[in-house]
C-alpha cells in the first residue's frame, strides 16, 4: 500500500502534486510520477497537427501543473481553448528494458480525445474522459536517455460526451496522475477479487493484456493473513483464468473495521500489488418486518448518504493532495454519515481507496451527458460503464453503480417536449443486464429519477425530493403507502416495483427549490426532514445533498473551501451536534420542531423509537432523560421541567414510545424540550429536541431571576417611525425580521408608560436581537436575473441571484458598529 503524503518528487527530482501512486488497488513496483510542469499551449486554430508540434517544440510555451485540468487556478493558465497540446522530456531508467520488459504511459483520466508522441513517433489515441488508458512506450524507448513526449487533447463540445456536472469547473485536458510504468513481458491486464463469505472464499479473476505465448506461472502471495501462497498456470493461448482461495478464518471488512487483504500477485517477471475486502452486499428483509433493505454482510444498514459532487475551488476535478482526500472521508465520518454518493463523476481511485481504508460505502455514478440518447452517446456511457468496472471492481467500499441521474441525456426532443422514450428505456435496462453481467457482487440502480421520471429494472427503488420541511411526514408517508410488490409507482409505463430497497437518492430543503421556506437556517428544515425519514422505517435510507457547496449550490455540510457551517444545535441542547441527526439510535421528540401552546397547558409530546442496530450489548432497555427549559420575554433562560425514564429497547426496533406529558409555564417563553438517551453506564447515546412558544402578551411588570421588579416595554421592530439606508430598506417574514442594509439608521418613537416615574427607576435596559450579513445578489435593488444553465458553464456564478436560495449560517463575520441614541 501507497502512505499518503501531499506531494513528492518525481523521476527528475522536480517536486511534484499528487505524488502517491494512483492505485494502490493495481501498483507495480517501478513507475514514474509524471505529474508537475509540462510546456503547454492551446490550439485554438486546431493547427498544431500540421504544424508539427508533436516533434518540434511547441510554440511560446507556457507551463502548465499536471494533473489539474486547464482553467483551474492550480493549472496555471486560463481557459482559452478547446484543444491543447502538452510536451515534456522524460527518461526511462535503464534497468526498466532488460529482458523482455516493456514500458507504457498511462494516464489516469484525460477529456476527451487523447493522442501521444514519443519523440514524434506516434503512440495512439483514446477517445473519452474519465477512465484510465495507457499506449505502450517499448519500441521506441532509449534507455537512459532523455525523449520528448507530445500529447494533444481536444475537449470540444461534443453533444454525445458524458460531462456530467463541468459547468462547475470543467475537466479539460488532464485531470488525473499520469505516469510511466515498467511491466513484464506478458503484462496483467487485470485482477478480480470476488469475494463470497457464505462459501468462506474469494473467486480471483485475471486478465492478461494478449495472450500466453506459453504456460506462463502465476503466483498470490497475501502479505497480511496467515494463508498460503497460491499457484496456478496460465494455458498457452489463453488470456484469462479463473479460479478460487479458499479463506477459512474471513477477516470481514465492514465500516467499523475495513480489514483490507493485501495480495502480491506475480506472472512470470510481471508483479502487481493489490488488495480487496471480505465482504456482501445483498437486500434483506428489517428483522421482524417486510421492508426491505441494503444489507453489508447480511446485516441491514440504514443508509446515510450525501452526495459528493467532488469539487474543489482551485482544482475543480481534481484535488490538490492526497490528505485532503483523505479528509473528504474523515469529515463524512466525523458526522455520523456511512457513505457517499459520487455523483455524475467516475471518482479518482484514490478516494475510493481511502473509502476502502478507512469504512464508508460509495455509490458510483456514471457521468452523463446533456445531447440526446443517440448511437454515439450509447457508445460513450458503455464504454465508460465497461472501464468503470473494470478499473474499481475491487474496492470493498463501492456498493451500487448509478447508470444514469435524473433522466439525463435520456431525453429525446419531439416538438416543444422532451421525451423518454420506450426504446430508450428498453436501452437502458439493457445497460442495467449488461452490468449485472459485469459485477453481479454489487446493486445496479438503472436510473436515480426525479421530476416524473421513473425506473425500469433495478435493483434500487430510489427517488428525488426537495421539500421545505413541513412537507417531508406527508411526502415520505406517500412513499411508503407506495411501496408495495407490483406497484406501478415511481416506475415507467410497463414496469413495476418488486421488492427492491426504497431509499431516497437525493433531497434537500433550504437551496432552490420552488416555495422555499425563506429565511431559515438549513439545519431547522433538514431537522424536520430527518425526523420525517426516521418515522417511516419503510424508506431504507436517504441522500442529503450535499457533502460541500459547489459554485452555485450552498446547501452543503461544509462551504466550498471546506470551512465550518454553524448548526446552532449546540446552543439548543448542550453537547448536541450534526452527528445527534444521524446515530443509530435516534428518538423523534414531538410531531412538529415546533409548536405554540397556551401558557400553563399540559402538552402530550409524542416519542418514536428508531432503532436502526444489530447490538445486543445494551441490554432490553435504555435510559431517556428530557428537561425543558428557555427563555422568557426579557431573555433570561431558566429550567421549567425534567424527568427521567426507562424505555424498552431491542435490535431493529421501530415505532412509538409512552409519550411525554409536559407542562408549560405560566409566561410567554421560548422553549426547548431536550432529550437525552444513554445507556447503563450513563454514555449518551444521542440527543434530540423539539421547542415550544408560550404564547401571549408579555405582562407588563415581571419578577426577575434576582428578585427584583421590572417594567416591560415591547416595540414591534417593524414600527419603525423613520429610517434611512445607503443601500436598501426591507421587510422579511412579515415584518418579523427589518432590514437595512450599507449604513443607515431606523427611529422609534414610544411614549412613557402611564404611572411610571423617572425617579423610581434604578435602571433602563435596552435589549435587542441584531445581527448582520452581507447584502444578497437576490435583495439588491440593482440585481440582474439569473442567466443560463449553471450545470452547463452559464449563469452568474452568484447563487444568491436564486430568488429561493438563502444564506446558511458559517464561520464568516461581517462585523458592524451599532450605536444606540435616546432622545
Amino acid at each position: 500500500m501507497s502512505s499518503p503524503s501531499p506531494e513528492g518528487r518525481g523521476g527528475q527530482g522536480v517536486r511534484i502534486p499528487l505524488a502517491e501512486h494512483p492505485r494502490p488497488d493495481f501498483q507495480r513496483e517501478e513507475w514514474q510520477n509524471l505529474n508537475g510542469s509540462w510546456q503547454f499551449q492551446f490550439d485554438g486554430q486546431d493547427v498544431g497537427e500540421a504544424q508539427g508540434w508533436s516533434r518540434n517544440e511547441l510554440p511560446a510555451p507556457r507551463a502548465i501543473v499536471v494533473p489539474f485540468p486547464w482553467g483551474s487556478p492550480l493549472s496555471g493558465v486560463p481557459d482559452s481553448a478547446s484543444i491543447a497540446w502538452y510536451a515534456r522530456t522524460i527518461e526511462v531508467p535503464a534497468g526498466w528494458t532488460t529482458g523482455r520488459r516493456r514500458v507504457f504511459l498511462v494516464i489516469g483520466a484525460a477529456d476527451w480525445r487523447t493522442t501521444a508522441w514519443l519523440d514524434g513517433q506516434k503512440l495512439g489515441t483514446h477517445d473519452g474522459g474519465y477512465i484510465p488508458f495507457e499506449f505502450e512506450l517499448t519500441p521506441y524507448v532509449k534507455a537512459g536517455q532523455t525523449q520528448r513526449l507530445a500529447l494533444r487533447v481536444d475537449d470540444a463540445p461534443r453533444a454525445f460526451k458524458l460531462e456530467g456536472k463541468q459547468g462547475y469547473g470543467n475537466a479539460r485536458g488532464i485531470w488525473q496522475t499520469s505516469y510511466l510504468e515498467a511491466r513484464g513481458a506478458v503484462p496483467l491486464r487485470v485482477l478480480h477479487f470476488s469475494p463470497d463469505i457464505d462459501r468462506k472464499r474469494v473467486v480471483v479473476a485475471v486478465g492478461l493484456l494478449e495472450k500466453a505465448p506459453r504456460e506462463l506461472p502465476l503466483t498470490l502471495r497475501f502479505k497480511n493473513a496467515l494463508l498460503p501462497p497460491v499457484i496456478r498456470r496460465v494455458p498457452k493461448g489463453s488470456d484469462q483464468v479463473t479460479f478460487e482461495v479458499s479463506i477459512p478464518n474471513i477477516h470481514r471488512w465492514s465500516l467499523e473495521d475495513p480489514f483490507l487483504y493485501e495480495v502480491d500477485a506475480t506472472l512470470g517477471d510481471d508483479r502487481v500489488q493489490s488488495y480487496f475486502g471480505m465482504r456482501k452486499i445483498s437486500v434483506v428483509d428489517l428483522p421482524g418486518t417486510d421492508y426491505r433493505y441494503v444489507a453489508l454482510n447480511d446485516e441491514p444498514i440504514y443508509l446515510q448518504l450525501t452526495l459528493d459532487q467532488a469539487f474543489h475551488p482551485e482544482g475543480f476535478y481534481t484535488f490538490p493532495s492526497d490528505s485532503f482526500v483523505r479528509n473528504e472521508i474523515l469529515r463524512a465520518k466525523q458526522i455520523g454519515l456511512n457513505g457517499l454518493r459520487e455523483h455524475v463523476k467516475v471518482e479518482s481511485p484514490r478516494k475510493l481507496y481511502w473509502a476502502d481504508r478507512l469504512g464508508l460505502l460509495i455509490m458510483a455514478d456514471i457521468p452523463n451527458s446533456w445531447g440526446e440518447p443517440d448511437a454515439a452517446m450509447h457508445g460513450e456511457v458503455e464504454s465508460t460503464l465497461r472501464g468503470m468496472v473494470t478499473r474499481d471492481y475491487n474496492h470493498p467500499a463501492i456498493f451500487a453503480w448509478v447508470l444514469f441521474n435524473e433522466t439525463w441525456g435520456l431525453l429525446t426532443k419531439e416538438g416543444e417536449k422532451e421525451v423518454y422514450r420506450p426504446e430508450t428505456q428498453r436501452w437502458v435496462a439493457s445497460v442495467y443486464r449488461e452490468a449485472k453481467g459485469m459485477d453481479p457482487t454489487r446493486l445496479v440502480e438503472d436510473n436515480s429519477p426525479c421530476c416524473g421520471r421513473g425506473h425500469t429494472e433495478t435493483d434500487i427503488n430510489s427517488w428525488h425530493s426537495y421539500l421545505p420541511g413541513w412537507a417531508w411526514d406527508d411526502h415520505d408517508r406517500l412513499v411508503s403507502d407506495s411501496t408495495h410488490l407490483g406497484s406501478a409507482w415511481n416506475f415507467e409505463a410497463g414496469y413495476r416495483q418488486a421488492r427492491q430497497p426504497n431509499i431516497n437518492s437525493e433531497f434537500g430543503n433550504v437551496w432552490g427549490y420552488e416555495g422555499s421556506t425563506g429565511d431559515v437556517d438549513w439545519s431547522w428544515d433538514y431537522h424536520r426532514a430527518v425526523n420525517a425519514f426516521r418515522r417511516h422505517p419503510s424508506i431504507a435510507g436517504w441522500l442529503y445533498t450535499e457533502l460541500h457547496d459547489v459554485i452555485n449550490e450552498w446547501n452543503g455540510y461544509w462551504r466550498y473551501d471546506r470551512s465550518e457551517k454553524e448548526t446552532g444545535l449546540g446552543e439548543l441542547v448542550e453537547g448536541m451536534s450534526l452527528r445527534d441527526l444521524h446515530t443509530p439510535l435516534y428518538v423523534v421528540v414531538g410531531e412538529q420542531l415546533s409548536q405554540s401552546v397556551a401558557p400553563g397547558t399540559k402538552v402530550q409530546v409524542p416519542l418514536y423509537a428508531s432503532f436502526l442496530t444489530p447490538t445486543t450489548a445494551l441490554g432490553d432497555s435504555l435510559t431517556l432523560h428530557a428537561q425543558l427549559y428557555g427563555w422568557n420575554a426579557l431573555g433570561e433562560k431558566r429550567a421549567y421541567f425534567e424527568t427521567t425514564r426507562r424505555v424498552p429497547y431491542r435490535p431493529w426496533m421501530t415505532g412509538p414510545l409512552e409519550p411525554l406529558v409536559v407542562p408549560m409555564p405560566d409566561e410567554p417563553a421560548v422553549l426547548v424540550l431536550a432529550v437525552r438517551l444513554a445507556d447503563g453506564t450513563g454514555t449518551v447515546l444521542h440527543r434530540n429536541f423539539c421547542s415550544f412558544v408560550v404564547e401571549g402578551e408579555p405582562p407588563q411588570q415581571v419578577r426577575l431571576v434576582n428578585g427584583r421588579r421590572a417594567r416591560l416595554l415591547s416595540i414591534d421592530p417593524a414600527s419603525f417611525h423613520a429610517a434611512s439606508w445607503s443601500l436598501k430598506q426591507w421587510n422579511v417574514m412579515d415584518g418579523l425580521k427589518v432590514n437595512g442594509a450599507g449604513s443607515g439608521f431606523f427611529e422609534y418613537r414610544a411614549a412613557w408608560p402611564q404611572g411610571l416615574r423617572s425617579a423610581e427607576l434604578e435602571s433602563v435596559l435596552f435589549l435587542a436581537e441584531v445581527s448582520s450579513k452581507q447584502l444578497f445578489g437576490k435583495d439588491r435593488d440593482d440585481a440582474g436575473r439569473m442567466a443560463g444553465d449553471y450545470m452547463r458553464g452559464g449563469g452568474t456564478y452568484d447563487p444568491s441571484l436564486n430568488p429561493n436560495a438563502y444564506p446558511m449560517t458559517d464561520g464568516r463575520l461581517f462585523p458592524s458598529a451599532v450605536t444606540v441614541r435616546i432622545n
